[in-house]
């Protein structure tokens, strides 16, 4: 097989080229593939530090091809203040799972905003009622945004309650949002009053605190919680998951530093109590919202599962678009002539 040279694509490229329903849409494939175990289980690494960390995040995922990304992804909240620089910066690498070669280099910013929305979307359209159309969101910064935007393509949502511990945050996504999204939008100052009065509620702040519990939620409610991605954050009180069907995205991953990890730890639950991975959902080996009055709870942690059907879907379409930039990273792709002299000596 012909290799052309990996791609270089940009912020810029990954957004024109990854729309949210069809970003859902592999999202939803790939954990289709995983719980049908089609592929191999996607892992993670962490490096904690006192101003953030890092997060690196690999899986395979075999679709048209056999693709293998790896996620590196620097997460300090206190970027916007104290630098002017994105909370969330770092890069995909994505690689050829059957030969090694590598194809392209892209932000990951963007892969991880909407692939972190288009988890809840899917989650969402197999957990969710049919008919959800008041939403609560807690968190309205730029992954507030992107859940939003999700969630609209897959529920018939007509009324949304914005909520931040930044009250000018919560009036300025829904001043910005309501006529791109078409719908309702009403910043709040109390969140657990609108949770009550909602059939879905999303969560995807760095809270180290509880923000919602069992009391907080109604009846066929589905309950989303994005922020707790590292040991140290928590969103989602153990009562409310040990009183609802709880679904993670991983179970693994989930146990080590979602939501479920605090519940664990509190002994408000077992491994055994946990209803099902999403990709078991999507597959049809566990069921999902069987009654209206069920509550549903995703913890989402995040899974690179997500990551590589997002990036090999911006791949792919990069090359039909003729977009990015081709580089190479092997001296044998530029087809130079070799130096001449001895070899390079190395202690």
């Amino acid at each position: 097989m012909n290799f052309r040279p990996p791609l270089l694509l940009d912020s810029q490229d990954v957004a024109h080229l990854l729309d949210y329903p069809s970003c859902i849409d592999a999202v939803e494939e790939a954990f289709r593939r995983y719980g049908r175990r089609e592929t191999e289980p996607p892992t993670v690494c962490g490096v904690h530090l006192e101003e953030g960390g890092f997060h690196v995040k690999a899986a395979v995922l075999h679709t048209s091809r056999r693709y293998f990304a790896a996620k590196t992804n620097a997460n300090f909240p206190g970027n916007p203040e104290r630098h002017g620089l994105p909370t969330i910066q770092g890069i995909v690498l994505l690689f050829d799972a059957a030969c090694g070669a590598p194809l392209a280099v892209m932000d990951s910013g963007e892969i991880t905003v909407r692939r972190t929305a288009a988890a809840t979307a899917v989650a969402a359209r197999h957990l969710a009622r049919p008919d959800a159309s008041r939403l609560t969101l807690c968190g309205c910064g730029v992954q507030g945004r992107a859940q939003l935007e999700a969630l609209c393509h897959v529920l018939p949502i007509k009324q949304i309650f914005a909520y931040d511990a930044d009250l000018a945050a919560a009036e300025r996504l829904a001043e910005e949002m309501a006529g791109f999204l078409r719908v309702s939008i009403v910043a709040v100052r109390e969140l657990t009053a609108s949770a009550r009065g909602s059939d879905v509620c999303v969560t995807c702040t760095p809270s180290s605190q509880y923000l919602l519990g069992p009391n907080d939620v109604q009846p066929g409610s589905f309950v989303a919680g994005v922020g707790a991605d590292s040991p140290e954050k928590r969103e989602l009180a153990p009562e409310l998951l040990a009183g609802s069907r709880l679904v993670v995205d991983i179970l693994e991953q989930c146990a080590a530093m979602g939501d479920l990890h605090h519940a664990l730890a509190a002994g408000a639950l077992t491994r055994e109590s946990v209803h099902a991975e999403l990709g078991e959902v999507v597959a049809g080996r566990k069921p999902g919202r069987t009654a209206d009055e069920q509550v549903f709870v995703f913890d989402s942690t995040g899974t690179a599962l997500q990551d590589v059907a997002a990036a090999a879907l911006v791949y792919e379409r990069a090359r039909q678009a003729g977009r990015g930039l081709e580089f190479a990273v092997d001296r044998r792709a530029r087809r130079e002539p070799p130096r001449s002299g001895p070899p390079a000596q190395h202690p």
